[in-house]
């Protein structure tokens, strides 16, 4: 028997690096399943730093997080770069924030793979492939693909394209065509974003975690929720982490060469 009653605590949950690699679904959505259905959290704030990742991964983080908005306050905080499936997941708050010199946006779909027909064919290399569908092998790196296999996954980012607009428009009370003229891949600083209607006001993780008291009520006490991961994962999360953050660090550098002209 509790003879003191549990007090309410606002979880933060941090979301760096990749999504689907680092960041895997699976895991973020246990954290989340708990957040939405124990009392004892009054609120969300998601605490991000990632370029986003995989399509499938980001729209299932956004969909775990719409989840608890349907119940507690909801608030996202971009301390580094909130783009593409991160910025999605952001989209299920109710309140998005940024610091200054964040990179926001980058609302599109890309879809790459390799293709090596041409150096298998230098070293007399072949690939044999037995299917039952004639697309089963379709964007397979050992052959380029046809005009209609173009197409078809053309289609598939343009589809998955739509539906990254309609959601962002929904999610900000935007008109769509507006966010269609934003939607071009590009990322912005936050106060650029913040003018644009992609984020709502300026600050860092102590304002988010002040306007998430706010909405809830309750006291401005918070707890970090962290996914547990093996060794292995350590490891190789490490190794992704330090990749995506090379990354990061390059486009930051070219984006500041190119203002400093």
């Amino acid at each position: 028997m509790r003879i003191f009653p549990k007090r309410h605590k606002l979880a933060i949950v941090g979301v760096f690096g990749s999504i689907g690699e680092s960041v895997k679904s699976s895991v973020y959505g246990k954290i989340f399943s708990k957040i939405e259905e124990e009392e004892y959290f009054s609120a969300l704030v998601l605490d991000i730093d990632s370029p986003g990742g995989a399509v499938p991964a980001s729209d299932y983080l956004y969909r775990s997080v719409a989840k608890i908005a349907l119940k507690k306050p909801v608030v996202a905080s971009i301390r580094g770069i909130g783009a593409s499936g991160a910025y999605m997941v952001c989209c299920a708050a109710q309140r998005i924030i940024a610091i200054p010199g964040a990179l926001v946006g980058s609302i599109g779909v890309i879809s790459i793979r390799p293709e090596i027909e041409m150096l298998l064919k230098r070293f007399w290399a072949k690939v044999k492939v037995n299917k039952s569908g004639e697309f089963k092998d379709m964007g397979a790196f050992w052959r380029s693909a046809t005009q209609e296999e173009e197409g078809k996954m053309q289609g598939l980012v343009d589809s998955a394209h739509a539906s990254f607009l309609s959601l962002v428009a929904r999610a900000r009370n935007m008109d769509e065509e507006k966010v269609r003229q934003i939607a071009t891949g590009e990322v912005f600083w936050a106060p650029k974003a913040t003018e644009l209607g992609l984020v709502d006001e300026l600050g860092d993780l102590s304002r988010a975690i002040d306007i998430a008291a706010e909405l809830s009520g309750s006291p401005r006490r918070h707890v970090k929720l962290t996914p547990r991961r093996g060794f292995r994962e350590r490891l190789t999360g490490q190794f992704v982490d330090s990749l995506v953050q090379a990354t990061t660090d390059e486009v930051e550098r070219r984006i500041w060469s190119s203002y400093m002209r």
